[in-house]
């Protein structure tokens, strides 16, 4: 950008107003930096939040330092009861996101003509920071879903039944805090229907909703996550898809495609089958002590799978932190809000 002459305002109650908006948008800018930086642990936003507080501050000239209003300040000292509810990082980071584009803006009215290089600066800082802002919300949308994720125990996954939207309500009224839905035999239209259903429940009571092998599925009823198989798409085109802050996961049946899952960045898998399986009749069971080392194998979430119910889970019992995955136990128990209590208590 070509350096233009800076001009003095020729009304000094302007240099007033551009210094302390020059100083509130830095100073927003540097609690949304240290937010990025110790809370998000994201240096690559940080580095960038803190090359526009270095532009503004080059631009911080001596006629704007030198209007400087303090002890005559009228509005000095003045709050919103508002300020006092932001009980959460994201709604301070909000705030203060809001704060410096609103003082970005005030530069740019009153630069146009005085400081054309200051204006300039501050419409672009401006609009990059509307993007900004969806990165950073996204980013913490994401590390919300993995915490969820990280607490789980019982991950439910749906199979065909006329009732389905009961029997998942009566789970999540139990404690189920993760559910895939898992349909092979509607069509699309009749998914996506069923899919909006659950995902809307889930998002009632705070828990996960993923849509196993189909994306384009998930992505139409804005889940949660995907779930893959082995046989389905790469891990890197799903997350491209996706985006950040959707989590992927991805079932596994030897230690090889443990540390793959692991590699190619998944964010929770599937271990199994642990018994034979309804679902997947077709696989072998791994057993129980493939079962144990699978698990300290990996630092990701990990899920037991396969033909686990009421009657073979005290096999389990002598695994630490245990998580399973579910399907027929619940969704075709008499009565799945004490079914799902059963299975949560004895892994509690």
């Amino acid at each position: 950008m070509k350096s233009m002459p800076v001009t003095p305002p020729s009304d000094n109650r302007i240099a007033q107003l551009i210094d302390a908006n020059l100083d509130r948008a830095r100073e927003g800018l540097r609690v949304m930096e240290d937010w990025c930086r110790f809370g998000l642990k994201r240096s690559d936003f940080s580095i960038q939040i803190k090359d526009w507080r270095q532009q503004l501050g080059a631009h911080h000239h001596n006629i704007y330092l030198k209007a400087r209003l303090t002890s005559d300040d009228p509005a000095r000292g003045i709050s919103h009861p508002l300020q006092t509810v932001r009980s959460t990082p994201e709604a301070i980071f909000i705030a203060n996101s809001s704060r410096v584009q609103e003082a970005l803006r005030v530069i740019e009215e009153f630069t146009r003509t005085t400081d054309p290089n200051l204006c300039e600066i501050a419409s672009k800082i401006r609009y990059k920071t509307y993007e900004f802002e969806i990165k950073v919300l996204n980013t913490i949308e994401g590390i919300n879903k993995r915490q969820t994720l990280k607490d789980c125990s019982l991950y439910l996954i749906t199979s065909n039944r006329r009732d389905l939207e009961e029997v998942v309500l009566q789970a999540l009224k139990a404690g189920v805090n993760i559910v895939q839905y898992r349909e092979k035999v509607l069509q699309d239209n009749e998914k996506i229907s069923q899919a909006k259903g659950l995902a809307s429940l889930c998002k009632e009571y705070n828990s996960l909703f993923v849509v196993n092998d189909r994306i384009d599925i998930a992505l139409a009823v804005d889940a949660d996550g995907i779930h893959l198989g082995q046989e389905d798409i790469p891990t890197k085109i799903a997350r491209d898809l996706l985006g950040t802050e959707k989590i992927i996961g991805r079932s596994t049946h030897c230690l090889e495609d443990i540390k793959n899952a692991e590699d190619e960045g998944c964010d929770y898998i599937g271990i199994g089958p642990i018994f034979p399986s309804e679902t997947k009749k077709q696989l072998q069971p791994i057993g129980i002590d493939y079962l144990s080392k699978g698990l300290s194998e990996t630092d990701l979430p990990a899920f037991a799978i396969g033909g686990i119910n009421s009657s073979n889970i005290n096999k389990l019992n002598h695994l630490n932190n245990l998580r399973i995955a579910v399907s027929d136990a619940i969704i075709n128990s008499n009565d799945p809000f004490l079914k799902t209590e059963e299975l949560l208590k004895f892994l509690t």
